[in-house]
């Protein structure tokens, strides 16, 4: 159990918390609240293995990513630059490009002409954000939201860099964001998994998202994401069979442990241990799940939050919903992908559906938990794996334009969850290509999330094939700047 609790990054059983951190009562009480199973007894040793403690006091308890696959524009969200309305058609500057790479969708450009945004900006709230006008909704909540606008990464292609977000790192094969924290905090809900997954598709362009991206990678399987669907049934094979009791299910899945237990016992391979934890987890989801997923009692004035589409299953909206029904039941991790952000062209037209689909429940999302008294305890993020050029790819046109990948510099936000509120983070230079103030690493965003947890990012580790690995990989720090 030691070498377990040394690997979460903790030197702690229930003897040492009794005895180091102080005595009587009091410790009792506060280690029953920290680790409700601290004091019952186990009869296997990987059973008694507690649930991580937090490295200090967390901000943040759970927390809901709204992941705009694609990349949006942060040109036409939240970064306003008035010098490429005035620059329309000019070459981009040898001096502020710099001789950036670039993918292979604009390498034989002869030209890279500047073009601003269609939309109209305005400044809102008493922040004085500036919000395009295709997110009138997000407009309402600026005062509630983060703004950074001096995110980058070094990926520009969408699967190294969606996989980097992700996993902190562009291959494969790498625990997700929501799998650590699974594996470094465990479960609020025993009946619910600790990282839950929902996919919804725009209009435009979509990139695909997949499996890998809520991978457990090398940690235990019960740290996989669920993912939910907008079938019949939320969670695929969760049903009993046909003709088949939940007695005769009990009886069934006690039958499996005990062979498993022999299994176990004779190769000491945990990954047994892990699948009887998900048979287990599954029965008990099947009395969970329906009771989440069903958006029936949500009164009326909730779905007029949210808007009508929040009662169709797989939209943005109802996922949007469901998450927030998932975290307030106690699911660590939340993940939304959207699908649609790819606008190499038609920009104008089709980012401005893609805004339509996301914005009302993005901040009915906010809206919903801060009534709820929930913001403070959630931390909820927006935004997606890089941003978009400033110069046109292929043919300009005023009411016709792409912007290709930019991972230079690009804008997401975030709310609650121990995040300053109404600021606005980083600074582009005027031509909205290069960070000129408060730069932000992926890995920097990372770190600052596991802060928000209470998890410090360097001692989260799992040691596979002789290495410790760690979601930050041997980078990051905390932006300290954007935290309450």
């Amino acid at each position: 159990m030691e070498k377990e609790l040394l690997e979460h990054g903790l030197n702690l059983n229930r003897r040492k918390f009794l005895s180091r951190l102080s005595l009587g009562l009091g410790s009792a009480a506060l280690g029953s609240l920290l680790i409700p199973d601290l004091f019952r007894g186990q009869s296997k040793e990987e059973d008694a293995i507690m649930v991580a403690l937090p490295h200090f006091a967390p901000k943040a308890k759970r927390v809901i990513y709204l992941f705009q696959n694609g990349a949006p524009s942060q040109l036409e969200s939240f970064d306003y630059k008035p010098l490429l309305q005035k620059s329309y058609g000019q070459d981009l500057p040898e001096s502020i490009r710099m001789g950036q790479r670039l993918t292979g969708m604009t390498a034989d450009q002869e030209r890279f002409p500047l073009v601003g945004s269609y939309y109209d900006f305005q400044q809102y709230g008493e922040s004085r954000a500036w919000i395009s006008s295709i997110f009138p909704y997000t407009a309402k909540v600026v005062d509630d939201l983060c703004i950074i606008k001096s995110m980058h990464t070094e990926a520009i292609n969408h699967d190294p860099a969606l996989t980097f977000f992700q996993t902190g790192a562009q291959v494969g094969n790498r625990p997700s964001m929501g799998s650590w924290l699974s594996y470094g905090l465990g479960s609020e809900n025993s009946n619910l998994p600790a990282f839950c997954v929902l996919l919804s598709r725009g209009k435009g362009n979509g990139q695909g998202v997949y499996s890998k991206l809520w991978s457990n990678g090398f940690l235990d399987a019960t740290h996989q994401g669920v993912q939910f669907s907008n079938s019949e049934d939320p969670v695929l094979y969760l049903r009993d069979p046909h003709s088949m009791s939940r007695s005769e299910r009990r009886k069934m899945l006690d039958q499996i442990a005990s062979m498993n237990e022999l299994n176990f016992q004779e190769f000491n391979d945990p990954a047994i241990t892990a699948k009887v934890q998900q048979y287990e987890m599954a029965y008990r989801m099947q009395t969970a799940v329906p009771e989440i997923t069903d958006v029936s009692k949500e009164p009326d004035s909730i779905v007029k939050l949210y808007g009508p589409d929040c009662l169709v299953p797989g939209t943005y909206a109802a996922n949007c919903l469901l998450a927030r029904k998932l975290s307030e039941s106690g699911v660590r991790f939340v993940q939304l992908y959207h699908q649609g952000w790819d606008q190499h062209g038609n920009l104008p037209n089709e980012m401005a559906q893609q805004a339509k689909d996301v914005d009302q429940a993005s901040a009915a999302l906010i809206t919903d938990l801060k009534q709820r008294g929930l913001l403070d305890e959630t931390l909820v993020i927006w935004g997606g794996e890089f941003g978009r050029t400033n110069y046109c790819q292929g043919k300009i046109q005023v009411d016709n334009y792409g912007r290709d990948h930019h991972p230079r510099a690009f804008s997401i936000w975030m709310a609650g969850g121990g995040v300053k509120p109404g600021i606005v983070y980083g600074k582009t230079d005027e031509f909205g290509y290069n960070i000129i103030e408060n730069p932000v690493h992926v890995h920097d965003f990372q770190a600052t999330v596991l802060h928000l947890l209470g998890i410090d990012h360097e001692r989260l580790t799992f040691k596979h094939l002789g290495r410790r690995y760690r979601l930050t990989d041997v980078s990051g720090h905390v932006v300290k700047d954007i935290l309450v």
